[in-house]
């Protein structure tokens, strides 16, 4: 037994409420059961209603296994607790006093909690420890429309965490959007491996020296590639001698500095992705407009997206991979596949919280721009759709990556309404 699963029953009313009584046998009458406290400090449950032997009683409600343990939690030596009007316990093993010296009434739970329902819990249970997770046999068989609607929240609360990082980001740069968004920008064009030292070399550039170099993609290459460290090193090309000349420059105009930039990696990715391509590509973004946070507000159709992130890296990344070697000529065009990542972990999240910081809630544009989407790729979408879960677009791969982080591999399935679905035996 664990208290998640006391709280959860109490929280919904999982329990026979026809003829509770106290454990003094008095007539309890449950009214309403209190606003779940999710912090970790003081009651479990505020302002419950309740009406014990005809008497109406307002106050909190606390849970736990044992009536004990409200003395080895100290809560007799916590004022937070002194309005506590109900202790709701799996089995009472002690009577609990209030301060003066009143017994608290005490309900002992498992007199009113059906077979059915801790089966279906110990068997959920059991069964996370044996699979990838516990719902896996059931989970083909959960209502579409169950699925569905909580795909939208799982999707949201995801939107959610990133916003949280966005607001982060903004009160670290004084609310300026643009500075943010490059950020964000910088560290998804460096995608998993080297998505940290991107945005570690994005922490070191003040947006208004971005801003001063825009005025020619040559200047923006020479402040990334020299940032990075890549124009050390002497080269033939006369580009690459260029670009090293101009950052000297840049170094010395603008003071900047590359301490605390991260090395930046070549090993097992595919050429399209060197971090050489990627600033490339990043410094011709840039170029091509500057004010990129104010066209993205602007923008909500997903064809203008392509086009106005439709930029190719300049002429010498042609036939080049890096500054040393030369390749086959083929344009390092951004792609659509690319874009939609952009979309997915940069664009939508921050033109959510945009909306929501003017007092609009756009979950409706977001839902529609989302599901136009294609769904994304990784093993845990590709296990999800092997249980037969209907995966179309990436609002639901959004959506099974967040329950399988946040609900699947912490055991929360209280809190999953996949998990509600099957506890209760729909």
């Amino acid at each position: 037994m664990k208290e998640d699963l006391l709280q959860y029953l109490w929280k919904y009313k999982k329990f026979e409420l026809s003829d509770l009584k106290t454990t003094k046998q008095e007539n309890l009458l449950l009214q309403q059961v209190g606003l779940h406290n999710t912090d970790h400090s003081g009651p479990d449950f505020f302002n419950a209603r309740l009406i014990i032997n005809g008497q109406k009683w307002a106050g909190n409600v606390e849970i736990h296994i044992r009536s004990s343990d409200w003395y080895v939690h100290n809560h007799e030596n916590d004022p937070a607790y002194d309005n506590v009007i109900l202790h709701v316990v799996w089995e009472d093993d002690i009577e609990i006093f209030r301060k003066d010296n009143t017994i608290i009434p005490t309900l002992q739970l498992k007199d009113y909690v059906s077979h059915e329902i801790l089966n279906r819990y110990k068997k959920l249970f059991t069964e996370s420890n044996k699979h990838w997770i516990g719902c896996e046999k059931q989970l083909p068989y959960i209502s579409n429309f169950v699925l569905s609607n909580w795909q939208e929240r799982l999707y949201l609360e995801r939107l959610e965490q990133k916003s949280s990082y966005i607001t982060e980001l903004l009160n670290q740069s004084a609310n300026d959007w643009e500075a943010v968004l490059f950020k964000l920008l910088a560290k998804n064009f460096g995608l998993k491996v080297n998505g940290d030292a991107f945005l570690s070399l994005a922490n070191s550039i003040d947006f208004s020296t971005l801003r001063k170099c825009s005025i020619a993609c040559e200047k923006l290459e020479a402040l990334f590639f020299g940032q990075a460290g890549f124009l050390e090193q002497d080269y033939e090309n006369e580009y690459a001698k260029s670009l090293k000349k101009e950052y000297v420059f840049l170094k010395s105009k603008f003071q900047l500095d590359t301490q605390g930039i991260l090395p930046f990696q070549f090993f097992r990715l595919r050429p399209s992705n060197f971090p050489t391509i990627r600033l490339a590509q990043l410094a011709m973004l840039y170029f091509n407009n500057n004010r990129l946070f104010s066209s993205i507000i602007r923008v909500n159709n997903i064809e203008d997206f392509y086009t106005l992130f439709s930029v190719e890296a300049s002429s010498f990344w042609e036939n080049h991979y890096t500054f040393q070697k030369e390749s086959k000529i083929r344009r390092k065009r951004i792609t659509k596949s690319f874009v939609d990542l952009l979309l997915i972990n940069t664009i939508i999240p921050i033109k959510f919280l945009h909306a929501r910081s003017i007092g609009r809630y756009p979950d409706d544009e977001v839902f529609k721009l989302i599901s136009q989407l294609s769904k994304e790729k990784n093993s845990i979408v590709d296990k999800f759709e092997g249980l037969k879960i209907p995966i179309e677009n990436a609002l639901h791969s959004q959506a099974m990556i967040q329950l399988k982080s946040r609900y699947c591999d912490q055991k929360a399935c209280l809190k999953c309404a996949i998990g509600n679905y099957l506890l209760n035996g729909d």
